[in-house]
């Protein structure tokens, strides 16, 4: 028995020895050489969308912070390059040019000290015009939806270069890093159609005509679609008498371009023509699958003329 308890002691004993000079190993592992690399975090996004009615006044601006050893000194330059995309129906992505093109060079001179880091930051901006002229396009040539994807490329001093085709997911997309060093700048088309209208019926599948009013309700999941308190604008109303109920009629601004769209409470699904755009008057035809159709001069409200609609 005494020596049971001798043996299970001298096992302990080592036991508690073999983990207490664990503690102790140094690890073997260069860290001193370790090659460390640089990267671009970004600080704010001040502009990344591109206005189709004012391209003249649109940019794409950011405010970058360079992350390496030496607090952002070791940066030689920036390179911000861009291409214009366009997905076309039936045919998949174009590209212009096929690899993009250089449209400004950032400069080691332009990142400077600031009072919340202690990495070297700068700012800048790359106007749409500047874009456009840099992948060969003018803006006439430029539609709503459009992308025009900007890719910085860091260089070192050391001959480095680090761009998104060499950086890793995690420095890309986590919030700490936040280094895509690709930004995706869409041709945007704001839509401000909201709100309540006075509106002349001036024809009906009935032959009557009459005023009233409706509402455009901004659909929040879909910009630019907008539900009508009634498709037929009054129509159903002073031909049968018949109320709207709860029928699902949109109408929707695809960058000026307007199309109605959805069914009313008997299933029937709705179009519409636009006549004439005025900033103080919209006029179109609507019609159904039923056949049902009429004209409505839908008036401007007091300091919001329509857009150029069409």
């Amino acid at each position: 028995m005494k020596m049971l308890k001798y043996s299970f002691g001298l096992f302990a004993m080592m036991l508690m020895l073999l983990t207490s000079c664990r503690d102790f190993v140094e690890p073997n592992v260069p860290y001193s050489t370790f090659d460390t690399a640089a990267y671009l975090r970004t600080i704010s996004r001040t502009s990344t969308t591109f206005n189709f009615f004012s391209l003249p006044t649109s940019k794409f601006a950011l405010t970058l912070e360079a992350v390496d050893k030496e607090d952002g000194a070791t940066v030689s330059n920036v390179e911000v390059r861009v291409r214009h995309r366009r997905l076309i129906a039936g045919v998949g992505l174009r590209y212009t040019p096929e690899n993009d093109v250089l449209v400004k060079t950032l400069q080691a001179s332009d990142f400077k000290p600031n009072p919340d880091s202690r990495f070297l930051r700068v700012a800048f901006e790359v106007t749409a015009a500047e874009a456009i002229a840099a992948v060969g396009l003018t803006s006439a040539q430029i539609d709503g939806g459009d992308v025009f994807e900007f890719r910085l490329v860091l260089n070192d001093k050391f001959g480095r270069r680090f761009s998104s085709d060499n950086v890793t997911n995690n420095v890309a997309g986590a919030p700490f890093y936040n280094s895509p060093f690709q930004y995706p700048v869409s041709v945007i088309c704001p839509s401000d159609l909201a709100g309540t209208y006075a509106f002349d019926a001036l024809e009906t599948f009935c032959d009557k005509t009459f005023s009233g009013s409706t509402t455009f309700t901004a659909v929040a999941a879909t910009p630019g679609a907008y539900t009508v308190t009634d498709g037929t604008f009054g129509a159903w109303q002073a031909c049968y008498p018949d109320p709207w109920g709860n029928g699902n009629v949109r109408i929707n601004d695809a960058c000026g371009q307007l199309t109605m769209s959805g069914t009313d409470k008997y299933g029937d699904s709705y179009s519409m023509t636009v006549i004439s755009a005025t900033p103080q008057v919209l006029t179109f035809r609507w019609v159904n699958t039923f056949g049902e159709f009429g004209t409505v001069a839908v008036k401007s409200n007091a300091n919001k003329p329509w857009p150029s609609l069409r």
